[in-house]
């Protein structure tokens, strides 16, 4: 007989909400995580009366009411909507693209104005493409010029995209940018789900719901004792890298990954929005977080004195560094495609998240893959 019937390797949203479901079967299971704390990539640190959230923005939407349904069944979630602006050289601009954006860029007051600009300005880029004797964009200047045009690519998209990827526009692929957003509304709503919002408290709060009553052990290694934790479960989740688990066997998976730089500013309101953008490639940051605004609204923010900022800085990833976002180019594609050959022929191991699995995954759609997975037909 082993100890429990799963051990589940990572505390974070998957691992979290595995244990959960297994825990309503009657299922044994222990939870271990290599940080010092649970909850992954989702974890708060409560500074100055502020939930910061230590490992980047994270804002759960979702259109499927079942998704949205269970999460407040573990704790309720706010109403804060997310609406990022960016600037660009002292001028902002609000995000998604919509017709606030494009009278920032133009003065265009109407939807008909707008989109004879944006066409205008595609046309050109088509034009320019065919100069050169090309008819498909090579890169992704050249894609994401043939989906809005010059000016919003130059300003809001260029720098941004290169920071956050290491590289010249014209050194990436044009299947980064499949398609843009672009709405001919005035409405700064990023999202489109039917629902968004913040655990009230924080993502602790999610966290410790969903792990209630099981057993977690964090500041421990899997891959220090590997031989024990293998053998005191009938069934392994793994939720760490995929590449790691087999050893690097067919070589090391790539990825981005960002530095923060957190600093206690001693008023209380910053800059007015919890998400900046900074697209101009001169400033070495990808955004300004300011923490307070996720759960903090109206007169609340300015009865918290003091407020908490994060830089981002996307950097090239080294061993020792977070694994953030994979790289999803065709090396790395074909390199994982090796792997999950491998853990397709596991019998007793559950690979899931976005490391064990090589794919970004916003929130919503890890807690519809557990489910699926025990609910699912």
């Amino acid at each position: 007989m082993k100890l429990y019937d799963y051990l589940i390797v990572g505390s974070g949203l998957f691992g979290a909400t595995f244990a959960y479901f297994a825990h309503k079967q009657g299922k044994k299971c222990l939870v271990i995580d290599k940080r010092p704390h649970l909850g992954g990539n989702v974890y708060c640190e409560n500074i100055e009366g502020i939930n910061v959230h230590k490992y980047g923005a994270h804002i759960f939407h979702t259109s499927n009411k079942q998704v949205w349904d269970f999460v407040n069944s573990i704790v309720e979630f706010n109403r804060y909507t997310n609406s990022p602006v960016a600037n660009y050289k002292g001028k902002l601009y609000n995000l998604p693209f919509n017709m606030n954006t494009f009278y920032q860029m133009w003065g265009v007051t109407t939807p008909e104005e707008a989109q004879t600009k944006i066409d205008e300005q595609k046309a050109e880029a088509v034009a320019r493409m065919q100069a050169d004797g090309v008819t498909e964009p090579r890169n992704l200047e050249e894609q994401a010029q043939v989906l809005i045009g010059k000016d919003i690519y130059e300003k809001l998209i260029k720098g941004y995209t290169e920071k956050q990827w290491g590289r010249r526009c014209t050194e990436l692929p044009a299947f980064i940018i499949k398609r843009l957003p672009v709405r001919l509304v005035f409405d700064n709503n990023y999202f489109n789900d039917k629902y968004q919002g913040v655990p009230i408290g924080g993502y602790n709060k999610l966290i410790e719901g969903l792990l209630a009553d099981i057993e977690t052990k964090t500041g421990t290694d899997f891959f220090e004792n590997r031989r024990y934790w293998e053998n005191i479960a009938d069934k392994i989740v793994f939720t760490g890298k995929i590449d790691e688990f087999y050893d690097y066997r067919y070589g090391k998976l790539n990825y981005r990954t960002v530095r923060f730089e957190q600093e206690i500013i001693d008023k209380p309101n910053y800059q007015g929005n919890a998400v900046v953008n900074y697209t101009e490639r001169d400033i070495p940051y990808t955004r300004i977080i300011e923490h307070k605004h996720f759960e903090m609204f109206g007169q609340q923010v300015y009865d918290c004195p003091k407020t908490v900022i994060s830089k981002e800085y996307s950097t090239e990833w080294e061993d020792g560094m977070e694994s953030y976002y994979p790289v999803n180019d065709k090396t790395n594609t074909k390199l994982y495609s090796q792997y999950k050959e491998l853990a397709d022929n596991e019998m007793n191991v559950i690979f899931g998240g976005r490391l064990a699995e090589y794919k970004y995954y916003d929130m919503a759609p890890i807690i519809e893959k557990v489910l699926n997975i025990f609910y699912g037909k």
